[in-house]
């Protein structure tokens, strides 16, 4: 049977992956640098790009378990997962700052029991108690994944209508500038993380409008090959930075941080475009198929007419 992927979630995943690229070059190249010495980029960074992608990739995250659960069945997450933790630790040998380890032991801990649960709003009340509470927080970078993993669980079963893209994009935005404008004022903790929120909420739903616009194909051509091999390019992404780290350190305009960002990110989405027409899966995409199924799974395209890639959709709706 032909694999259907979702387009709109490649897309918007490659746009997390690139965001998340972005900001953890830019965060390594101000790390140490005192508050009196960033400028007006480290301002905008902070304010406007930090800690919005990565809600959005937990968000997916939620989302894809959904997908898998329903085509490979529940007791077949525990090696997925299992799986995704080493990946973590062998990228954590050289990256402090990878998330993978996390994302697998709070899917362990949420995801599975809550596949036991009526699916749709229970979920999602159960994600918005624990995102809830871990706002609440002072350390709440880590604890917010839970809850987005399980509002994006509940989000896919219950497929809310996209008429909803657009008062949900236009109230998000409106909170995030005015929660970014509180905060620049105050610098309270708890204002900054809704203002992530929130932004991460705009960023999505702003994007999901621009890949239902006439200009869909152009941003999907650079995103989805980003998405479809997100596992692989964050990796490489933590690579380019690690490598990277004493010219990173030696900017103190961090235009340097940009650069490297912009330069990896368009080498991973050309990249992704050749090895895509030749392949099913990206390379860790596939080791990582192949140790969840315990035995090699096929990943060279036959022919232009495969039967094993990924055909059309009709989006999210």
């Amino acid at each position: 049977m032909a694999q259907t992927r979702i387009h709109e979630l490649d897309a918007l995943r490659g746009f997390a992956v690139g965001g998340i690229m972005l900001v953890n070059t830019w965060q390594h190249a101000v790390n140490g640098v005192p508050a009196d010495a960033r400028n007006s980029l480290d301002w905008t960074m902070q304010a406007v790009f930090q800690g919005r992608f990565y809600p959005i990739f937990s968000l997916l995250f939620g989302i894809s378990f959904v997908l898998f659960l329903d085509r490979a069945g529940r007791w077949r997450l525990l090696p997925r997962l299992f799986w995704l933790f080493w990946i973590g630790i062998v990228q954590h040998s050289f990256y402090e700052g990878e998330v993978l380890t996390d994302y697998a032991f709070y899917g362990l801990l949420v995801l599975l029991p809550a596949s036991f649960l009526s699916s749709g709003p229970p979920v999602l009340l159960l994600g918005l108690a624990v995102l809830g509470w871990a706002l609440g927080q002072a350390n709440s970078a880590l604890l917010i994944i839970p809850g987005l993993f399980l509002i994006g669980m509940a989000l896919m079963q219950m497929r809310p209508s996209p008429r909803l893209l657009w008062p949900g994009f236009a109230v998000s935005a409106v909170a995030t500038a005015v929660l970014t404008a509180a905060w620049e004022m105050t610098d309270a903790g708890l204002l900054y993380r809704l203002a992530a929120l929130t932004g991460a909420a705009a960023l999505t739903t702003g994007m999901l409008l621009l890949l239902r616009s006439r200009w869909s194909r152009p941003i999907s051509a650079v995103l989805e090959p980003l998405g479809k091999m997100a596992l692989t390019n964050y990796v490489t992404g933590t690579v380019v930075i690690t490598l990277t780290g004493a010219l990173l350190h030696a900017d103190p305009t961090r235009l340097s941080a940009l650069a490297i960002a912009a330069v990896t990110l368009a080498a991973q989405a050309e990249a992704g475009r050749w090895w895509l027409a030749r392949y099913r899966y990206g390379p860790l995409e596939w080791v990582w198929r192949c140790l969840t199924w315990f035995r090699p799974v096929p990943n060279r395209l036959e022919s232009g007419r495969d039967h094993h890639r990924p055909l059309p959709d009709r989006g999210l709706s």
